[in-house]
């Protein structure tokens, strides 16, 4: 009987991380973290700086494919003489993610989503006067549109992903500019 027992802890200590939890199960939810640069990146202080990070909950469906809700704050730096106009949005979203490629273990997925945008942009933090006396012409506006988005999804464990997301943003009401390409990084953590 001793020998039974000691065979059964040494073989569960043996395979301890051998065995994989299934994933993408109907129903299960994630909490996603993400940020990252905004068309493009650059290190030279001429060009403004753009980033965006976002906060969802992803819910998953039977097929393996998700929804996804959440928010988002964008900012984009435009120079202006020696310094530079912030341009800030601030965006909810809803969209459908459909899975349509992952590796035979289950480590690995690849995903391509839709998503309805809608949310407020304010240039200057709202403020239309420039340190110099000029004055900003664009107005603060409502935004409305959607995006297109393709996300790789590598699980580091059972309840934690690493993100990685290209997407392109298109929002109306917007003065400035109504395409924003983004690339970023995140993290998932499955609460369920």
């Amino acid at each position: 009987m001793n020998r039974i027992i000691l065979i059964t802890l040494v073989l569960s200590l043996a395979l301890i991380g051998q065995a994989h939890a299934q994933r993408y199960l109907p129903g299960q939810k994630g909490i996603q973290v993400t940020g990252g640069f905004v068309n493009g990146f650059t290190l030279e202080k001429k060009d403004g700086q753009a980033f965006f990070g976002g906060l969802a909950l992803s819910t998953y469906t039977k097929n393996g494919n998700r929804w996804t809700f959440g928010g988002e704050y964008l900012q984009k730096n435009y120079a202006y003489k020696d310094r530079f106009v912030p341009l800030s949005q601030i965006t909810a979203e809803g969209g459908y993610y459909l899975n349509f490629l992952s590796d035979a273990s289950k480590t690995l997925f690849f995903s391509v989503g839709v998503s309805a945008v809608g949310g407020y942009e304010t240039i200057n933090r709202g403020k239309e006067l420039l340190f110099d006396g000029a004055t900003i012409t664009s107005e603060d506006n409502f935004l409305y549109g959607g995006a297109v988005s393709f996300e790789t999804e590598i699980f580091l464990s059972d309840r934690f992903a690493l993100l990685i997301n290209a997407r392109e943003r298109v929002l109306f009401g917007s003065q400035v500019n109504k395409f924003h390409t983004q690339l970023g990084l995140g993290v998932k953590v499955f609460i369920n």
